[in-house]
């Protein structure tokens, strides 16, 4: 398998993910983020960054944090800052519900949660292709 189709793989199976993602969020009866739902889209994150920034030859931390992982990622390219936002995102979300404060949550945050991660997928993947990284 050629790195290329590795890529392909890598991030067919975290679209995967994310279909599941929001299926799960649209099955939210309150419309607030489990926090279950957002650890996992905060590990599909670091997959699409991982994935990415392998591809390219940058060495990525083993970590679930997605912040230390955003650092290597970015690091060299300041253009990838622009899934910085969506990171940061998530890691509230997370740190509001460790902290048992759903109430910081924005309404309807399971989908906003969902459509962050697929986001950040659209947006490396049409990187990808522009870069012609897909074959």
């Amino acid at each position: 398998m050629t790195p290329e189709q590795r890529l392909e793989a890598e991030f067919a199976a975290l679209n995967e993910r994310i279909v599941g993602l929001e299926a799960a969020a649209r099955a939210s009866a309150d419309g607030i983020a489990p926090a279950g739902l957002v650890d996992e889209a905060i590990d599909t994150l670091n997959g699409l960054m991982t994935a990415y920034a392998t591809h390219a030859g940058k060495p990525i931390p083993v970590t679930d944090d997605p912040l230390e992982v955003f650092k290597a990622y970015v690091k060299g390219d300041p253009s990838l800052n622009a899934i910085r936002d969506n990171v940061r995102e998530l890691v509230y979300y997370r740190n509001c519900l460790a902290q048992g404060r759903q109430d910081a949550l924005p309404g309807n945050s399971a989908l906003m949660t969902a459509h962050t991660a697929r986001h950040v997928y659209l947006y490396l993947r049409t990187r990808c292709a522009q870069e012609h990284r897909l074959p």
